[in-house]
């Protein structure tokens, strides 16, 4: 995986969410960003990272932190799991992972002794002048909201 590195423009993007509006990154410079990958919607971890961040979104939104969900799927899957768990933040679809190819999210994955091209769990906070300030590699759906919002603290001061 060759992902973008701290410090790095982060790559512009134009992408439908689950109500098939467009969303471009350039709309939302001046404000900080996550920008979270994850590998399929309704899957046990995926789930787990996306109702972590769904329970910590008031502290996110009280920091006036924009939060994108960005996978694979489809708008109409990306709508049943926003509508399935309540998720207040915005889903991205990039079905033909172009935007994950370019922040090098989408690679070789190996799963029970089969490899195969898929998403891979990770997250990029994004500061107000687009640029890269953290990388996160290794998430932990159970943790990782915390953690964003703990290095948001230190990275805003």
């Amino acid at each position: 995986m060759n992902l973008v590195q701290v410090g790095k423009k982060a790559p512009a993007f134009n992408l439908k969410d689950q109500n098939g509006k467009a969303h471009t990154l350039s709309k939302y410079v001046g404000k900080w960003t996550l920008l979270y990958f994850y590998p399929k919607d309704d899957t046990p971890g995926c789930t787990k990272e996306a109702c972590m961040l769904r329970d910590n979104f008031p502290a996110f939104k009280k920091l006036e932190i924009t939060v994108f969900g960005l996978s694979a799927d489809g708008e109409k899957s990306h709508k049943k799991f926003e509508e399935k768990y309540d998720l207040p933040f915005t889903l991205l679809s990039d079905t033909e992972h172009v935007v994950a190819e370019k922040y090098g999210a989408w690679g070789l994955k190996k799963f029970m002794g089969k490899e195969y091209d898929g998403m891979s769990r990770v997250s990029f906070l994004i500061d107000g002048e687009g640029k890269i300030a953290k990388v996160y590699e290794k998430v932990k759906p159970e943790t990782h909201a915390e953690e964003v919002l703990a290095d948001l603290k230190e990275l805003m001061k």
